[in-house]
Formats: structure tokens, sequence, C-alpha cells
């Protein structure tokens, strides 16, 4: 009744993190893998130890690299959307799909991707500040009406006493006078 799930088929399978990053740098450079990856552990003082250091402790930096050496590197198809929630360690690559050539990269294309990257960005932010101020609608009446709270608050704080002549000043009523003055003693 148990299904067994084949691992076998996914290129990271009995492939550590200091061999993946052996074949990727080789075939590659650390300037390739940083325009690429955005990593900074491939562009200050980039070292193999270094860069393994680095992954070993980040998760997030290591799924990165591994997602670059399979979709990249090993050129396999674009994994669905299910199988994209996982880690590419965990992915299951159906047994019709085998490592390919690797893709050939180029600095020029890391830019571009980069822009394109940049203007998807800036879409949606400038969607996510559309959305912001449908949201704002309630937000600004609420706080107009606490500005008209303030306001009358304010006025009734500085009401001038009645039995007191008219030639004196108005004196704010403070109801906190009593206690502020016990605690000055």
């Amino acid at each position: 009744m148990s299904i067994e799930i084949n691992y076998e088929n996914n290129p990271l399978n009995g492939v550590g993190l200091k061999k993946m990053l052996i074949e990727i740098i080789d075939y590659y450079s650390f300037e390739i893998l940083f325009a690429y990856l955005n990593i900074n552990c491939f562009k200050m003082n980039p070292s193999l130890d270094s860069s393994i250091k680095f992954l070993k402790k980040t998760q997030w930096a290591r799924e990165k690299v591994e997602a670059f050496y399979l979709y990249e590197y090993k050129n396999l198809p674009r994994a669905s959307d299910e199988q994209f929630l996982l880690s590419p360690r965990d992915r299951i690559i159906p047994d019709h799909q085998t490592p390919g050539e690797p893709a050939e990269l180029s600095i020029e294309d890391a830019e571009r991707l980069r822009e394109k990257r940049a203007n998807r960005a800036k879409e949606r932010d400038r969607h996510k500040a559309y959305r912001s101020d449908l949201s704002k609608g309630y937000r600004s009446k609420k706080s107009a009406n606490t500005n008209n709270q303030d306001k009358n608050e304010s006025t009734l704080v500085e009401q001038k006493p009645t039995n007191i002549s008219s030639d004196s000043i108005k004196i704010p009523i403070d109801p906190w006078a009593n206690w502020k003055n016990k605690s000055d003693r």
C-alpha cells in the first residue's frame, strides 16, 4: 500500500555540495555564478572552501545553487508547480527526463535577466501601491475621524471657567493636575 518514491532520477541524488560546486565552478566561473545567482560568496573572495562554508550554513542559498545546478547546468525542464514548492533535493524527476548539455551562459545574458527581474519587481511594487491606495480608503476615513475627535478634545480642555473674571487668562483644565503634584514631591 505504500508508494515507493524514486529519487534516483534526481541528478542531486548522491552528489554532495562540494562535488556539485566543483562541477559548476569548473564549467562556469565565479563571475557567472554571481551574475546569475546574486550570492555574495561568489563575488567577495570567491573560493571553493568559503562558498562551501557559506552554503552549508545558509539553506536558501544552497537551494538556489541546487536549482541552478538542476535547471541550468543539467538543463532539466522546469519543475511542476507542486514540485517547485519542494527543495531541489526533494523533487521527483520523472523517468523520461534526462539531464542534457549545460546551458551556455554569459554575463550579458545575466544582465538582461537582472533587468527583466527588476522590471517585474517594479510592476509588483506598482500593483502593491495601487492595492494599498484602495485599502487606504477606510484608514483615511478612520484617521480623519480621530483627528476631529482630537480637535474636539482640545477645545474642551482649554475652556474658560465661568466664575473667574473676564480679564483673566484662559486656564487649561488638567484632570491629572492633582496626580502630577503628588508625583513631583
